[in-house]
Formats: structure tokens, C-alpha cells, sequence
């Protein structure tokens, strides 16, 4: 999955990038969380755009946003099918840039430990994304977003088993198109990286809580080595050593 990522990416850089037509003045942040404001990129009657969407999906058919749950991603084997994504899918998708994003590893000991994820190059990470415009039945308007996931290339395989779908630069065209690019040819755009193009390192357990945001949460820690796993005594039987 992908639940909390940084963003340094200055406005200047997107219109380079991607050709927006618009700037968005928005911070550097270090650790986006779900149902925050997040900058996306999306086209619409050919003109592509920068936009302020809350990150937790919500389709145009729902009635009340308040008693659906929060969509934060999107998996890509099976958005076609899901009725909350596959319209989004056909029309509304959308870029999140991104300058890399967290993901835990659960160890032996069940303890959870954060890792910053990034491509081997330090350029920006484009993730795949849907959105929607939900209009309420009092004139109320939401954007929204989900990040679409997909199999962990082996880069990151041991970390966790899903990832973030990243677009290399040269097929974001593909994805915005949607007036000529339908949804089978944009499940194909939405695959795990080939090997060697990720690379990632611990950081610290303060990017757990959302309150925390400053450049401090991408740096490289040093984990401490994990203590040998005791090996288990023989049994004692009748106040001999059981060996079987």
C-alpha cells in the first residue's frame, strides 16, 4: 500500500515537468497523510492542470462522504472491476508527484519499522492515481484521490508486498489521455518499476504520527542489529533431560 510520502517538488518544477498550465503555492512537506490536501495533476477538456484533492477517494454516486469509507489506494488487478473505481479509471485519472513515500516492515517481533523509499536517481516519483468531483445535494463540492498500488518490484519486495505504481516520466502522457488512451491500455501503465530502478533506507519511527512534518523524517538512520533468537532448551522428564 502507500499511506504517507514527501513532497519538495516547488511549483516551477511542475510546469517543467508537466506542462500545467497552473501553479499551486504549496509547502514542502515530509509526511502527507490521508485525508490531507494533496497536489495532483489531472486534464480536462485537453488542458492540463495542477489541483488541491483530499487524499481518501470518493465516487461521484455516493450520498454522503461522512458514512463511506476513506479509499486511500486503489489496487490496480482489480480497480477495473470495482464499482468505486472503474469509472475514475475510464476518465478521471490523475498524476500525485511525489519525491518518495514510506512504507513498514513488520518484523519477527511484530514491531513495525519505517523505510523512505525513492528512485535511484533522486528525481521525482509520478504515482499513478484516480480522481473524482463528488457534488452533494446542497451545491457542496469535494475533489478527491487514490494512489494506485501494485505488486513490490524486488527492490522493495522485502519491505512490504505492495507498492506505489510509479509512471516513468515518458508514459504520463498515456495516462492523462484519457479522450484517446481507454482503460485497458492504462492497466498496463500502472506496473511495478523494473529492478535497480528503486532504492530505500530506515528512517525514524516519528513519521508514524502525521503531527510531525519536517525534513528530519527522510533521514537515514542506523538500526540497531536484532538480538539471536534463543534457542529452546531440551525438556526435562521425570528430572532427566528429554531429548525426545
Amino acid at each position: 500500500m502507500c499511506g504517507r510520502y514527501a513532497a519538495t517538488l516547488p511549483p516551477e518544477a511542475m510546469l517543467e515537468l508537466f506542462k500545467v498550465m497552473n501553479q499551486i503555492g504549496f509547502p514542502e512537506r515530509f509526511n502527507v497523510a490521508p485525508t490531507q490536501p494533496i497536489v495532483t495533476v489531472w486534464e480536462q477538456n485537453g488542458q492540463r492542470t495542477a489541483q488541491l484533492a483530499r487524499w481518501g477517494f470518493v465516487p461521484h454516486w455516493v450520498k454522503d462522504p461522512r458514512e463511506f469509507p476513506l479509499l486511500v489506494n486503489a489496487r490496480a488487478e482489480s480497480m477495473a472491476e470495482k464499482p468505486a473505481f472503474r469509472d475514475a479509471l475510464k476518465n478521471q485519472r490523475c498524476i500525485v508527484p511525489v519525491s518518495g513515500y514510506y512504507e513498514w516492515h513488520t518484523g519477527p517481533d511484530k514491531k513495525k519499522q519505517p523505510y523512505y523509499i525513492t528512485l535511484v536517481d533522486d528525481q521525482p516519483m509520478v504515482l499513478a492515481g484516480l480522481y473524482s468531483n463528488w457534488h452533494g445535494p446542497n451545491g457542496e463540492e469535494i475533489d478527491t484521490t487514490a494512489l494506485i498500488t501494485t505488486s513490490a518490484n524486488p527492490d522493495v519486495a522485502y519491505i512490504h508486498d505492495r507498492m506505489p505504481a510509479i509512471l516513468p516520466m515518458d508514459k504520463v502522457d498515456e495516462w492523462l489521455n484519457t479522450r484517446e488512451v481507454n482503460a485497458r491500455a492504462a492497466l498496463q501503465l500502472a506496473l511495478p518499476l523494473p529492478p535497480g530502478s528503486i532504492k530505500s533506507h530506515p528512517v525514524s519511527t516519528r513519521v508514524n504520527s502525521a503531527r510531525d512534518d519536517d525534513p528530519g523524517l527522510i533521514a537515514p538512520i542506523t538500526l540497531e542489529p536484532s538480538a539471536p533468537a534463543e534457542k529452546p532448551r531440551p525438556k526435562r522428564a521425570g528430572g532427566q533431560m528429554d531429548l525426545f
